[in-house]
């Protein structure tokens, strides 16, 4: 009996104890808030304190001098919002968790999807170590061959030449940063590297098909291509019959073409035709891999090429893309002022030319009639 009546004496001051705890915290949080600015204390005056969620808790609320054991109190949902979501446990700085609840933090850099490229890839690559291409091309050719008499004079034949020239340009862009923020987020050279480069071969593409040859820029296939005139046509062609007719142009110039560059949105209609009875009439459409080729010649579908309009030619034998300078990435602290503000600059560039040997091997214009 004694043994009993010490234990209970013994709940009852641990009873005391932690309740006179409790209130020692509850106090201390009273005088916090008190000392909160008046616009906080005004942005949160609908939103119930600490004290009056523990007080109102269904597990402290019947608590009183009987009470024996322990009473666990579980703040959820609303009531955790309520505490967490409060100005001062924001900040101005943070992610749209809360100071108290970090955001789950997925690791990397999500990056936007990057264009393949196609265009380098259907041209003669080479080297170069100049700072300039050049290449005699036949202006004329007077052709006199002609069956002759024994002891007669043999006619003669022309060839004129004319020197062609090409400069080699320079591709690049800058990035600054800081050496701390490179420090401390080691990916982000990789990642600007990574984008950085992208970004060079997305002007690279551009320039090899559509540079006007002005200033700076290469003087693209497009620019020199020639123009699309079909020997026959009908009223009712279609895309796919005008692509027909450009490669019997350019067989028209003794060349044989082995590309085709459609924008990809035009070639997905194309492989999407259907017939008066509403069947396709590629043979694997629409749940079959269907062969990038049209009248036999490839199809390469770049978004270098704009909507409508088409490219093709003898690739192989009428152009060729030179390298100067490959791609180069180089980190400085010597620029500018970046050594005085501790910044690094990178920059990512490469040298390069294009020389188009043979224009008329090259045919472009619409694959739809100007004004149909």
């Amino acid at each position: 009996m004694t043994n009993l009546a010490s234990m209970i004496t013994d709940l009852g001051n641990s009873f005391k104890a932690e309740t006179g705890d409790l209130s020692t915290r509850l106090t201390e949080l009273e005088k916090r808030a008190a000392r909160e600015p008046d616009s906080y204390r005004a942005a949160n005056d609908n939103l119930p304190s600490l004290g009056e969620l523990v007080a109102n808790h269904d597990a402290v609320r019947d608590l009183n001098s009987n009470f024996r054991g322990k009473a666990t109190v579980k703040l959820v949902g609303d009531e955790f919002a309520a505490i967490t979501s409060g100005t001062s446990t924001v900040g101005a700085t943070t992610s749209p968790g809360t100071s108290l609840v970090p955001a789950h933090r997925v690791d990397g850099i999500v990056s936007p999807a990057e264009r393949r490229l196609r265009i380098r890839d259907v041209l003669n690559v080479a080297q170069t170590t100049s700072n300039s291409v050049e290449w005699p091309r036949e202006t004329g050719f007077t052709n006199n061959a002609a069956p002759v008499a024994e002891t007669n004079a043999k006619p003669y034949s022309d060839l004129t030449f004319n020197l062609q020239t090409t400069s080699v340009r320079t591709v690049a862009h800058l990035f600054k940063a800081s050496r701390q923020i490179l420090d401390d987020a080691p990916g982000l050279v990789a990642y600007i590297n990574r984008r950085g480069i992208h970004g060079l071969k997305l002007v690279e593409e551009n320039q090899l098909l559509n540079g006007d040859g002005t200033g700076q820029n290469l003087n693209g296939i497009m620019s020199q291509a020639t123009a699309f005139a079909p020997t026959w046509s009908a009223a009712s062609d279609t895309a796919i019959d005008r692509l027909n007719q450009a490669l019997s142009q350019v067989e028209d110039s003794n060349y044989e073409a082995n590309a085709i560059l459609l924008n990809p949105r035009d070639w997905r209609q194309m492989i999407a035709i259907k017939d008066g009875e509403g069947r396709y009439i590629a043979g694997q459409s629409p749940f079959g891999i269907q062969a990038p080729r049209v009248w036999g010649v490839p199809i390469v579908a770049t978004a270098a090429v704009a909507p409508g309009e088409f490219l093709t030619g003898a690739f192989d034998l009428g152009a060729t893309l030179y390298d100067r300078m490959g791609v180069e990435v180089l980190l400085s602290t010597e620029n500018d002022d970046d050594f005085e503000k501790n910044l690094v600059t990178i920059r990512i560039e490469e040298r390069l030319a294009l020389a188009v040997f043979r224009p008329d091997a090259f045919v472009a214009g619409d694959l739809v009639p100007s004004g149909s």
